[in-house]
């Protein structure tokens, strides 16, 4: 008798490397349904970006590649998970649904219910931890309640934590006799319909295959120089591996072992720097799941009164690099041409908009999220907090970076900025990162033109930066 099929439902766990929801899928034998769903609402207000959905795309066409080298196929279908997964049970004959689960506060909700929902209608429905070192909720205090502060999160984690070694992908995947119908890949709409992608095609490779030579490449090159460079935005100092272990193309857990697998060469303190960036992760998917209001609503609740002075155009320089500013702005050119941004540069442009442009950090969280293709909820909303001073463990309101100063310590020579202000390029160091201050005759000789080939800077930094100090006095008196 032909052991009935089993459903492997691949969410943000694009891979076949130490996934273990397919490794305990492929345990209990017989057919092997791989079905990739569009259309379940994992978060409703914070739909994939049009950045990720770029991603998601080749993302998916890579793992369909993998699966046809080891006698599978990808099932794709759109709409409703519990209507979707029960039609296609009956369709394969299917008795069993396996999948990762993902860790927002609706997806978590989401799942407890479908699980419930698939047990309730006789199938086995099972599910596994595959995206974090270690699951949300199960570090605590002593008092058993979350941690707010990030340095005693990471003692308890690194006390409790017993990484395994990763799961190898599967060299063949058993197949049904007959396979389920299956949307077109194009059919689902994931890629832009205006050309604007070209920068993200040529700065990266989506899919397990280019993960891996991504962590290759970083755990090579970078992490050896990985505590003296990473805060470099115009040298390739940082892992870059966070849009592939976003879309779950690479494990946490294979990073965590090939970072403390690296030879003896590696300098010990960018190792730990870089573990601590790991960690953080961790602690702001534990920061989501514990203060789920967090996803859009501040942890520190007096910043709902905060006086923004919302301004639509000021939203828009900045948004389009155009702020007069040249490390805000070459931040938020490389994030539109690249999906991506430097963490150095991430903060201090959100910093800019929120304290100097004082602009909710809501709005500035929203613009990340469609821009970036490493859009986390929990490290994206968290993030912004930690700079606007209202989350957890956050950076104090009055700590205002300086982006002059930010950019003269680290791109001193001006690599990054020349890269993305090229109508800048021929200025000479001492003036590239404040243009503004530089004199007329120099401004002549590098053919600038303030006000025309770039613009002066939209506010004085001095001046908001104590405006926005005193909205802050007013917010706490």
């Amino acid at each position: 008798m032909n052991a009935p099929a089993t459903l492997f439902w691949f969410r943000n766990d694009l891979r076949l490397a130490d996934n273990l929801g397919l490794r305990a899928a492929l345990e209990r034998g017989g057919p092997l349904i791989p079905l990739y769903l569009d259309g379940s609402a994992a978060q409703p207000e914070w739909p994939p970006g049009a950045a990720a959905r770029w991603w998601l795309h080749h993302s998916l066409a890579s793992l369909e590649r993998a699966l046809r080298e080891r006698g599978s196929r990808l099932t794709l279908r759109r709409g409703a998970a519990l209507a979707t997964l029960l039609e296609l049970c009956r369709e394969c004959g299917a008795d069993a649904v396996y999948w990762n689960r993902r860790h927002e506060p609706a997806a978590h909700a989401e799942d407890a219910a479908l699980e419930a929902a698939l047990r309730g209608a006789g199938l086995l429905a099972e599910s596994r931890n595959a995206a974090l070192l270690a699951e949300p909720g199960t570090v605590t205090t002593k008092a058993g309640g979350p941690y707010q502060v990030y340095t005693p999160f990471r003692r308890r984690l690194l006390e409790q934590l017993h990484a395994s070694a990763p799961v190898a992908a599967p060299a063949q995947l058993p197949a049904p006799r007959r396979w389920p119908a299956s949307l077109p890949l194009a059919e689902l709409q994931y890629l832009p319909s205006r050309p604007w992608h070209a920068g993200l095609a040529s700065a990266w490779q989506p899919g397990e295959d280019g993960a891996a030579r991504r962590l290759r490449t970083f755990i090579d090159a970078s992490l050896p120089h990985y505590a003296t460079r990473r805060d470099q935005p115009g040298v390739h100092g940082t892992s870059r591996l966070s849009p592939h272990l976003h879309h779950g193309e690479i494990s946490v857990r294979q990073v965590w072992q090939a970072t403390h697998q690296a030879t003896d060469a590696v300098d010990a303190t960018g190792r730990a720097k870089f573990v601590d960036e790991l960690i953080w992760r961790e602690f702001s998917w534990h920061l989501l799941h514990h203060f789920p209001h967090t996803s859009a609503a501040p942890l520190r609740r007096e910043f709902e009164r905060f006086p923004w002075q919302e301004d639509r155009a000021l939203l828009r320089a900045w948004q389009r690099g155009l702020t007069g500013v040249p490390l805000v702005d070459a931040g938020m050119r490389e994030l539109w041409s690249s999906g991506w941004m430097h963490n150095r540069v991430r903060m201090v442009t959100a910093s800019f908009l929120v304290k100097n442009l004082r602009q909710p950090w809501l709005a500035g969280a929203r613009w990340f999220w469609d821009t970036l293709v490493d859009a986390d909820l929990a490290a994206n909303t968290q993030g912004w907090q930690w700079v606007a001073g209202c989350g957890a463990d956050a950076a104090p309101f009055f700590r205002v970076f300086n982006p002059v100063t930010q950019s003269r310590r680290f791109d001193p020579q001006g690599r990054y900025l020349r890269r993305w202000l090229p109508e800048l390029q021929a200025l000479e160091d001492a003036d590239l990162h404040a243009p503004w201050l530089a004199s007329a005759a120099r401004l002549r000789a590098a053919d600038v033109t303030l006000g025309s080939d770039y613009p002066r800077p939209i506010v004085d930094l001095q001046d908001s930066r104590a405006a926005a100090l005193a909205a802050y006095r007013q917010l706490r008196a």
